[in-house]
């Protein structure tokens, strides 16, 4: 017979483990030695040991189901009261006992966690579902369609709730985004029109623009081409493959246009800056002939120069007042040489000049008694105005002087 602390084995073979509740008969042992017979059910017995250390490792450490745990646990303790070990068993019974209370502990903290994780998801989700709808009437097509699809990861990373709560949620999600989708294509579809439109619109333009582009009639052809543009910049945007090629043959024909206006204005500049010097020498000679001396060949003369000038073309704009100007200062000129030989040869005049200058006179006094009762009255404005008014005056009046003084010669 042999024994150790937690079992024996007697005469006959038969292996007993002790327990709290007496002994129990683990096996029967006929092929060996009762030593070799006890070492045979110590290592079943440090079997369950290892394998109730590594579930207990699994439920510590791991997401191990409760449900799962559970089966392991009782596979563990049926072995356990099946008494087919020598060893502290009633050691065993109680750590599965305490493993179940554990399991048990657990399940719970992840009952309330996944309560907690439900409550997070459905707050959450009900937070994607309103930016989804509030997303659904925006107007800004490219970050509203894009936040809407991170919208979407983010909901397939959340956990589901019941059945019934996910699909309602799901449904006002869904809505929201198929209401943004169709709002997009109505508004898409909408431009694609605007921009067929223009391109019509503009295809007309181009029309007319090319087929002014070989006009002479300068200034309203440049004309109705600004008013082009104005249309052009009217109608929109086409789209865009067709946009570019449309504004190309537009700007060519312009470009066609206004070079050859460009090219004609040049050669109309440089012929008229010709015509300028022309014109100057012309004046250079008008000049000549003052002062008048000999009024007959004066005007002879005069009216020789000007039927030439007549014959000579446009000058430059900016130089026509001062050249035009020099001939017109030796017309008056000979105009005043005739106006004073007609005075000298005509009785009636004098008597004109003489009366005219009596009336500029009283006109002067009359300005002079108006201006001194105007600055006494301290109206300066009105004495400055009269001022003005009595210089025109006495440079007529001398002016008659001087004539009647030429009748008085």
């Amino acid at each position: 017979m042999s024994s150790d602390p937690w079992g024996r084995v007697d005469e006959t073979g038969t292996v007993y483990v002790r327990t709290a509740d007496g002994e129990k008969v683990v096996g029967s042992w006929q092929a060996g030695t009762p030593e070799e017979a006890l070492a045979y059910f110590e290592r079943k017995y440090e079997g369950l040991v290892v394998e109730i250390g590594l579930l207990e490792r699994r439920v510590r450490t791991t997401d191990l189901a409760a449900k799962d745990a559970q089966t392991a646990i009782e596979h563990l303790r049926t072995q356990v009261d099946e008494h087919h070990a020598v060893g502290d068993l009633d050691a065993l019974r109680v750590r599965l006992d305490k493993l179940v209370k554990t399991v048990d502990s657990r399940r719970e903290e992840r009952k309330v966690q996944k309560a907690k994780q439900t409550d997070e998801a459905r707050t959450a989700k009900d937070a994607l579902v309103a930016e989804a709808e509030e997303l659904a009437q925006s107007d800004q097509w490219r970050s509203a369609g894009e936040r809407l699809r991170a919208l979407v990861d983010i909901w397939k990373g959340l956990p589901r709730l019941d059945r019934k709560s996910d699909d309602e949620l799901w449904h006002r999600f869904s809505h929201a985004r198929s209401a943004f989708s169709k709002r997009r294509k109505a508004h898409f579809a909408s431009l694609d029109a605007q921009r067929e439109d223009a391109r019509k619109v503009k295809e007309k333009l181009v029309a007319e623009a090319e087929s002014l582009s070989k006009s002479t009639d300068w200034g309203p052809t440049a004309a109705r081409y600004r008013e082009l543009m104005e249309s052009w910049k009217a109608a929109g945007r086409a789209q865009r493959e067709s946009e570019d090629d449309l504004w190309n043959r537009f700007r060519g024909a312009q470009d066609v246009f206004f070079a050859a206006r460009s090219e004609v204005f040049a050669e109309r500049d440089a012929e008229q800056v010709e015509n300028l010097k022309l014109k100057e020498e012309l004046a250079d000679e008008a000049e000549k002939l003052v002062p008048i001396t000999d009024l007959k060949a004066a005007r002879a003369a005069f009216r020789s120069l000007n039927e030439r000038w007549e014959a000579i073309g446009h000058v430059p704009r900016d130089a026509r007042p001062k050249v035009e100007g020099r001939m017109h200062t030796v017309e008056r000129a000979i105009q005043e040489a005739e106006e004073g030989e007609w005075r000298r040869t005509n009785p009636e005049a004098r008597a004109r000049a003489a009366g005219l200058t009596g009336q500029l006179q009283a006109a002067v006094d009359k300005l002079r008694g108006q201006i001194d009762a105007a600055r006494s009255q301290g109206n300066n404005s009105k004495a400055d105005k009269l001022s003005r008014e009595l210089e025109g005056r006495q440079a007529l009046l001398d002016q008659a002087l001087k004539g009647l003084e030429e009748f008085g010669g």
